[in-house]
């Protein structure tokens, strides 16, 4: 993905003074040599920080080598002060890991102590309300040190990624769509720009661009794309000119951020003034890591953005939308999964989820729209959805969310798409997660989340859980199993 950080990590070994500093420097090399055998490149900055000189050696060395991530290794217990200082002063994602002890002949001269360091590198590190990324469990020999950086990658390259994030909006959102309300003061707290325009601004641009010469090609890579589901070629002109104003419109107003998402107003004005729906453009900039979020949706956008990063792969935003029929439930799922009707719900939006995430795709008509803007004549200015069901596999529906009094919440729940056919129209999935009738009602109503979700196609639940944590997020919900009570939760039923 070309709109996202690459991860950079380096790391520092620190070392307590009344131990060898020679252990942790060692079991330092090990671990480099671990990951780089296996995951790829870490810069090993030569320092073992004993005290505050060393680390602010440390800290210049690994900026000079570029690095935008780092793990903080305690090769023995460790300085509790300086260790935690690294984490105060460097200008990205931190972790603290710790060397397990080498083997029962070692542990007279060589027992480091670092699994009882880390409980003192914690407390230190609230005492200066320092964020930190710790693993499940921080203690291991080289080869599960070097794992655990590799977990941390995808934490640490969200991190980055969303500091350097602007969010460009286009028109408020369409009445009754209130939910969608995005407070940007949380935005700011997350490090994320964000910058509101109106619709005009956007109408403007878009007809500056008529006529430009690179509308051929553009509309050379949809015939080519769309393939047999090219059912609305006269649509693709405008299209085209709609994308190119997009990028253009990115690449003018990144300012001092690296990479950009858009929530842009798709109804119901667009479609009478541009003359087209703009789902199939939405569906090809978030294909390429540019998440464009529906109905000026802006933690919508944010969430994408966030899923973008983590899976490294394309993402989509869909409304939480239609219960399953019982028929279909019985006819197709009953006795071949293993769900429950609750259990099932189908994921919809018009047409913005991009064609490598659908098992066959069309180009067709906003049928919804089309209903009061062209009740009795062919679809015109209702074209641009990109329509078909998404592929079947493993998902992960979720979404950060501030609320109307700025908190941030957010939730997690891990599933599947069903292999069934819809019999629907728009981008649409047969969902299926655990429990998710409690967790719609425990967690999706009760903490008032809008109808709009971020869909990441596989299971990265532990990743987003971390990111959100760093981002400083304390309510995460998730699809509980049985016998785990909400707190909401009638425990009579």
């Amino acid at each position: 993905m070309l709109n996202t950080a690459k991860f950079e990590p380096g790391i520092i070994a620190v070392s307590r003074d009344c131990f060898p500093m020679t252990l942790s420097e060692s079991r330092r090399k090990k671990v480099v040599s671990a990951y780089r055998n296996t995951y790829g490149e870490i810069y090993e900055c030569p320092v073992v920080v004993e005290n505050e000189t060393d680390m602010l050696k440390a800290l210049e060395d690994v900026k000079a080598a570029g690095c935008n991530a780092l793990v903080v290794y305690l090769g023995n217990f460790g300085p509790e002060t300086s260790e935690t200082l690294l984490a105060k002063y460097f200008d990205g994602p931190v972790m603290y890991v710790a060397a397990a002890e080498d083997a029962s002949d070692k542990l007279v001269g060589d027992r480091g102590d670092a699994y009882c360091g880390v409980l003192n590198c914690s407390y230190n590190l609230k005492l200066r309300n320092l964020k930190a990324y710790i693993p499940e469990y921080p203690v291991g020999d080289p080869e599960d040190v070097a794992k655990m950086i590799h977990e941390f990658a995808p934490v640490a390259t969200a991190i980055v990624s969303v500091h350097n994030l602007k969010i460009i909006s286009f028109g408020p959102r369409p009445q009754d769509f209130l939910a969608c309300n995005a407070p940007i003061k949380r935005l700011y707290d997350l490090g994320v720009e964000i910058e509101e325009n109106s619709e005009l601004d956007l109408f403007a641009a878009f007809h500056e661009h008529a006529d430009d010469p690179r509308i051929p090609q553009v509309i050379k890579e949809m015939e080519e794309e769309l393939g047999d589901g090219n059912k609305m070629a006269g649509i693709l002109p405008k299209l085209a000119q709609y994308e190119l104003t997009l990028l253009d419109w990115a690449e003018a107003h990144k300012g001092c951020k690296k990479y950009v998402a858009f929530a842009n107003k798709c109804w119901p004005a667009f479609q009478t003034q541009f003359g087209f729906v703009p789902c199939y453009v939405n569906s090809r900039l978030t294909g390429r890591g540019i998440p464009v979020s529906c109905e000026v949706d802006i933690y919508g956008a944010l969430s994408e953005y966030i899923g973008t990063v983590v899976s490294q792969d394309a993402v989509t935003l869909l409304d939480i939308n239609n219960s399953v029929p019982k028929d279909m439930y019985e006819r197709d799922i009953h006795g071949k999964f293993d769900y429950t009707l609750q259990d099932t719900f189908m994921g919809f939006h018009c047409g913005n989820t991009c064609s490598g995430k659908l098992v066959t795709c069309t180009m067709k008509h906003q049928m919804i729209m089309k209903r009061s803007l062209e009740p009795d004549s062919e679809p015109n200015i209702t074209r641009g959805t990109l329509e078909g069901d998404i592929v079947p596999g493993d998902i992960t529906f979720f979404r950060l969310q501030s609320t109307a009094d700025a908190q941030l919440k957010a939730y997690i729940a891990q599933g599947e798409v069903l292999p069934v056919k819809t019999c629907s129209f728009g981008g649409i999935g047969v969902f299926a997660i655990p429990e998710m009738g409690r967790f719609y009602r425990h967690v999706l109503i009760e903490n008032h989340f809008p109808h709009h979700g971020a869909v990441a196609f596989g299971h990265f639940g532990k990743a987003l859980f971390e990111v959100f944590r760093y981002l400083g997020v304390c309510d995460i919900g998730f699809n509980q199993p049985k016998g785990m009570l909400y707190k909401t939760e009638n425990p009579f039923v």
